[in-house]
């Protein structure tokens, strides 16, 4: 006679406990199932331990009207690391206790060559900055542009081609004038324990004389002393490909600003894009990614330009998602 099973009864597990007894049944697996677990895909971020960070200069005036909400919100969108655009300001003990609040920590700040108002520059004395990073629990600290040198012509009301005047009228003494102070500020900032890099925008890649802004200010600043921050969304706008140039200059690029553009960009040196969310635009990022890793990149920022197409939190969430599963 067929036996009918009766169906077990009684409480139902929560996935918490699922969670656990998966865990404890893993730990009690022969090493070759283990092995299989441990070998399964893991997205670029997860695989190297790194976080996913931001650059707060994407949220616009927000950090400066509610810094605490601001950071709750970048923190709820999926990042754990912020790097600063100046103080927001702010001093640094509230930016901490704001970061603290949120779960979220300060790698690197970008900091201007002078120092205004309350934000402060790299004309400041080097204790008094190393202070300041020290309560922010920043070691890395970035020029963000170039100097801009007195004979650059003067801006005038609706004159749209003045940053291409601006930029053409740069020279070889003005970046070997920008190559120069990258080395004498990261040489007192490495006295108190602070690393200087240089970040890029587009007119670092305008050829002129044979050259480029950007191949003066590697061949000419220290490596020793002087690092660099890889903005790829910019590499792309001057129509380069960010991948040959990390292979060329293997470990002086520390830190890049995960940047997508559209393919509608047009290539200039300008400072003009299309900008997108991370994952939506024209870039490569699974072998970009991987490429900037093997060169010696650790730091890794999101960072959009506007015009925005939705609200700069919602962008900035769509981008920390794609990242969290990139492989």
């Amino acid at each position: 006679m067929e036996m009918k099973m009766k169906p077990i009864s009684g409480p139902r597990l929560s996935r918490r406990r699922m969670l656990e007894l998966g865990a404890a049944g893993l730990a009690l697996a022969t090493p070759a199932v283990r092995a299989l677990a441990a070998a399964q895909p893991q997205g670029f971020f997860a695989r190297h331990g790194l976080p996913i960070g931001l650059q707060l200069y994407t949220v616009g005036d927000s950090a400066r009207t509610d810094l605490t909400g601001t950071l709750q919100k970048v923190a709820a969108a999926g990042f754990t690391a912020v790097e600063l655009a100046g103080f927001h300001g702010h001093d640094a003990h509230a930016l901490r206790q704001a970061a603290d609040a949120a779960g979220i920590s300060y790698p690197s700040i970008h900091m201007q060559a002078k120092a205004q108002g309350t934000e402060p520059g790299l004309d400041q004395d080097p204790d008094r900055i190393a202070a300041d990073m020290r309560v922010l629990g920043v070691t890395e600290v970035v020029l963000p542009m170039f100097l801009l040198p007195e004979h650059l012509p003067k801006p005038e009301p609706g004159d749209r081609n003045f940053f291409s005047k601006a930029v053409a009228a740069l020279t070889r003494a003005d970046w070997q004038a920008t190559a120069a102070f990258l080395n004498r500020k990261a040489a007192q900032l490495q006295k108190v324990g602070l690393r200087l890099s240089y970040h890029n925008h587009n007119p670092e890649f305008r050829p002129f004389d044979g050259t480029t802004g950007l191949e003066i200010l590697l061949a000419e600043t220290d490596p020793a002393l002087v690092s660099f921050e890889m903005d790829v969304g910019w590499v792309a706008a001057a129509g380069v490909d960010p991948v040959p140039l990390l292979k060329r200059q293997p470990h002086r690029f520390r830190m890049m600003h995960v940047k997508d553009i559209k393919a509608s960009t047009q290539t200039n040196y300008a400072f003009q894009q299309d900008p997108t969310e991370v994952g939506r635009g024209k870039l490569d990022w699974p072998m970009l990614l991987d490429v900037a890793w093997a060169s010696g990149v650790r730091h890794f920022f999101v960072e959009q330009e506007p015009p925005f197409e939705r609200d700069r939190f919602e962008a900035i969430a769509i981008s920390a998602k794609y990242l969290s599963t990139v492989a």
